[in-house]
């Protein structure tokens, strides 16, 4: 089994051959001989994972991805025919449910006194919603008026949410003012941080969020700013600490399984269309690995400009990671295609 490393991307360069889509790719190696990623985060492709009957179950854009405790995996769409299709690993299609959701965007999974609840961020709807497992709706939480920082519910364009411990729930407002936001369990708004600006503290676009739990001795937020290619630290009380620089890598929400963090890449090099790739930090927050992105580089602790090296992926949005650590990818306007599937090797 041959190897899409560095080596064999410049071969495939040399042979005018490196521009190609995953279609023309697969024309002259068959997948299940392509591996992609650096160092030991190394993957086979597999392109028809998931693949349904547009007809019956239709996606538009696949934005995230997550397993339950069952083994399952859930990914939201933005398509009011099902906007929650189940799968189990192999791809089949377990169950689909959701209606009611045209600007589904952000997917959390969070286990709550032993049953699993799923918070969806809709930026058309401007609220949050927390359902049971099977859609029953159990919270909404509404454009945050009594903030004073919002006129209009349109102004707040909700993608993403962290759970706390303690239930309490941090929503990332990217699309909309660029807070993030902390209610109660209750729905109940306690404060908010960040904001538009171009001070450290703030944030330009704040795609993403999730809480760092890997030091259970120093439990932060890691937030996307994803114009600034940055990863910002906040302290649980919205105190900035540091940020995390990915030069080139337009990034999604961060996703933690053990000591690292994944991290869907939908635009790389100057931010041009379809060049997205995967982002993988291991402990020390340093980019290891890059499925479909060229091979990472540090010159004097600084990591160097990243880019896509192979037309793969078209706008990659999220990073699902299953027990085995395969990896799911869900994608936005890739033609409405289903997600991928990398199988570590």
């Amino acid at each position: 089994m041959r190897n899409m490393d560095r080596r064999h991307f410049l071969q495939l360069s040399g042979l005018g051959l490196a521009g190609l889509s995953l279609p023309g790719l697969l024309a002259l190696r068959p997948a299940e001989d392509l591996v992609i990623g650096h160092g030991s985060y190394r993957y086979k492709i597999d392109v028809r994972w998931g693949r349904l009957n547009p007809e019956r179950h239709p996606v538009k854009d696949c934005h995230e991805m997550v397993q339950d405790r069952q083994g399952r995996l859930f990914l939201l769409t933005n398509h009011v025919r099902n906007n929650v299709l189940i799968y189990d690993t192999a791809g089949k299609l377990l169950e689909s449910w959701g209606t009611t959701f045209p600007g589904a965007h952000g997917l959390t999974i969070h286990d709550e006194g032993g049953e699993e609840f799923l918070y969806i961020t809709d930026t058309e709807r401007h609220t949050v919603t927390k359902t049971t497992l099977g859609g029953q709706v159990v919270l909404e939480i509404p454009f945050p008026q009594a903030s004073g920082k919002y006129q209009r519910a349109d102004q707040f364009k909700p993608t993403e949410t962290a759970i706390a411990d303690n239930g309490d729930i941090f929503i990332a407002d990217g699309y909309g003012e660029q807070y993030v936001l902390q209610y109660s369990a209750k729905g109940e708004l306690i404060h908010l941080f960040g904001g538009k600006g171009n001070a450290e503290h703030q944030l330009g676009n704040a795609h993403g969020v999730c809480i760092d739990r890997r030091n259970p001795k120093d439990v932060h937020l890691l937030v996307t700013d994803r114009m600034a290619n940055q990863l910002k630290q906040y302290n649980l009380d919205g105190s900035f600490r540091g940020a995390i620089h990915l030069p080139g890598a337009y990034i999604c929400r961060p996703v933690i399984k053990d000591q690292n963090i994944y991290l869907a890449t939908i635009w790389s090099g100057k931010g041009d269309q379809g060049t997205g790739f995967v982002s993988i930090l291991a402990a020390q927050n340093r980019l290891v690995s890059a499925p479909g992105g060229g091979n990472p580089v540090y010159e004097n602790d600084a990591l160097q400009p990243m880019r896509q090296a192979m037309r793969l992926f078209v706008h990659p949005h999220d990073v699902c990671v299953d027990r085995d650590d395969n990896l799911y990818i869900p994608q936005w306007n890739a033609g409405q295609s289903y997600p991928i599937k990398l199988i570590r090797v």
